[in-house]
């Protein structure tokens, strides 16, 4: 309520608890509860007013960890939890206008303080459509620059299914008839090298053609890189867990040989200007995925189908399911409607939040933050943590969003992971900074230990690699033995010997004083040398 108070949507007095079937393991009750809260209302981007069509609060459902053959594997640790979904209006505009829209979005949510944060915590679901095509859902974007490359991606596939469109109308096709038009050919490819073939064969597949007139060159025609007929028909079967499926265009290839082709067009009755499909798997798969690839086929001609996809971390969509019907909402027998209170709805007006602009200048104040770095920490996943961390005031506000930003981001891209480091960690990592017991350079290699699971904790860490800050005296004697080492390079270089001591004392000293500390003495002690030289 909160929410749609905030963007200014119209909350019902009576909400409705409603069920939507699902039937792909992500809900293991079969269904997904849905509550229409409000609807209008509008969200202010830079000037520009994005209307808002309805704001629903659902149940999540399960995490898909792997799809493989006939058998999905999910995690049920998010299942059921409370779910905002925020549907706004259609929107005409570039994926880099897209994008902005969604960090906006993102941002006023984040205002509320009353959503998680982190990788997953908002997810956009993307309808993207093109001039004269249909309307496909995009599901499963985390991240923003995901999203604009997934919004490009979507429109140059859906104008490369247009443009092959544009040629398969050219060619007049005919039907293709399951009667006349597949051949069982499983005998025939009883002694094919393929490997992916006599696997299939070894767990009782059995193995068909199908036969497409005129379609020569049509499932390798690529009007954009990666665009293919082919590529959609082979992840529209891989929906029903089927592996083993080629294309005449691109054969010879996968072990399938020149004369296992000619075999086959010679039983198909194949001519030279049309296209074969080979299928194997299970008899009882076989026909609904012969239809499904006929259908397939027919929609190819017409343009682009409406169907539901999921997005990759590449930025690509594969085929998910056909695209749901509007009307697939009943409503809940078991739990009667809420009715909303006058005193409830003034009572959300009354808690809505500062705006995005109003939070980055309170928190730019308090903590003392230029104006990039404020932005970096309040649209990070360590906001929170950040002013719990700067709560006993004894640690920098810059260094320590710095560090929760750059820090870990660089760590991070190395190839290092961020879910094994716990907040609890972080936190205690800046108690001991706090407490003098190591120093700023000690946490990137503190951090550095658990990501990389050497070590699960900083206590661990700071006895494994001794990194705990040594006291002034030792601290001394160690540069002072440097200084002795090196004299002569010191008398010869001056004061720009600095940079190259400094180098060997931190080779010594990383992880357990402070480098400022030692520059500082460092520069005091080739001064000191230079004058008792003179």
């Amino acid at each position: 309520m909160l929410i749609a108070s905030s963007l200014n949507s119209h909350i019902f007095n009576e909400i409705y608890v409603m069920r939507k079937i699902v039937i792909d393991g992500s809900n293991t009750s079969g269904f997904q509860r849905t509550m229409l809260v409000s609807q209008g209302g509008n969200l202010d981007v830079d000037g520009k007013i994005i209307g808002i069509q309805s704001i629903c609060l659902e149940e999540d459902a399960a995490k898909l960890l792997d799809d493989k053959d006939s058998t999905r594997e999910y995690s049920l640790d998010r299942l059921g939890i409370p779910l905002v979904e925020i549907a706004s209006e259609p929107i005409i505009g570039t994926p880099s206008q897209i994008k902005k829209i969604a960090l906006a979005l993102g941002r006023f949510l984040r205002t509320t303080k009353m959503v998680t944060r982190g990788l997953g915590s908002i997810r956009q679901d993307v309808n993207v459509s093109i001039m004269d095509g249909a309307v496909v859902e995009v599901k499963g974007v985390q991240q923003l620059d995901q999203l604009e490359k997934v919004v490009e991606y979507e429109a140059k596939r859906q104008h490369g299914l247009f443009l092959i469109s544009n040629k398969l109308k050219e060619k007049n096709l005919g039907e293709i008839c399951k009667d006349t038009d597949v051949f069982d050919i499983t005998q025939a490819f009883k002694n094919c090298k393929s490997k992916i073939i006599q696997k299939a064969l070894k767990e009782k597949a059995v193995i068909k053609a199908i036969r497409i007139k005129k379609f020569s060159g049509m499932f390798g025609y690529s009007p954009y890189e990666g665009i293919r007929l082919g590529k959609e028909i082979g992840q529209l079967v891989r929906f029903f867990g089927i592996g083993g499926v080629f294309h005449s265009d691109e054969l010879p290839n996968y072990g399938i040989e020149n004369s296992d082709i000619e075999e086959v067009k010679k039983i198909i009755g194949a001519d030279s200007d049309d296209a074969f499909l080979l299928i194997a798997t299970h008899e009882s798969k076989m026909d609904f995925a012969i239809q499904s690839i006929i259908n397939r086929i027919k929609d190819a001609v017409k343009g682009v189908p409406a169907e539901t996809r999921l997005a990759t971390q590449t930025g690509e969509t594969l085929y998910l399911r056909p695209r749901s019907g509007a009307s697939r909402m009943y409503p809940e027998t078991d739990i009667p409607p809420l009715l909303i209170s006058k005193n409830e709805l003034k009572d959300a007006k009354r808690k809505i939040p500062k705006s995005w602009k109003e939070s980055i200048s309170d928190l730019q104040d308090k903590y003392e933050l230029n104006a990039q770095l404020t932005e970096q920490i309040f649209d990070s996943d360590y906001l929170e943590l950040f002013e719990k961390i700067c709560e006993n005031k004894k640690n920098s506000p810059t260094f320590v969003a710095s560090t929760l930003r750059s820090t870990i981001t660089n760590l991070q891209r190395q190839g290092f992971n961020p879910h094994l480091l716990k907040n609890s960690e972080i936190l205690k990592t800046f108690q001991f900074l706090s407490e003098g017991k190591i120093s700023k350079e000690s946490i990137e290699m503190v951090f550095e230990n658990i990501m990389s699971e050497k070590e699960d904790s900083v206590e661990n860490v700071i006895q494994k690699l001794s990194i705990g800050n040594i006291d002034e005296t030792e601290l001394n004697e160690k540069l002072n033995e440097i200084i002795q080492q090196n004299s002569e390079l010191i008398i010869k270089q001056g004061k720009r010997s600095i940079g190259p001591l400094m180098g060997i004392a931190m080779k010594t000293l990383r992880g357990k004083a402070d480098g400022e500390v030692i520059n500082k003495l460092l520069e005091e002690k080739i001064k000191s040398t230079l004058n008792n030289k003179n």
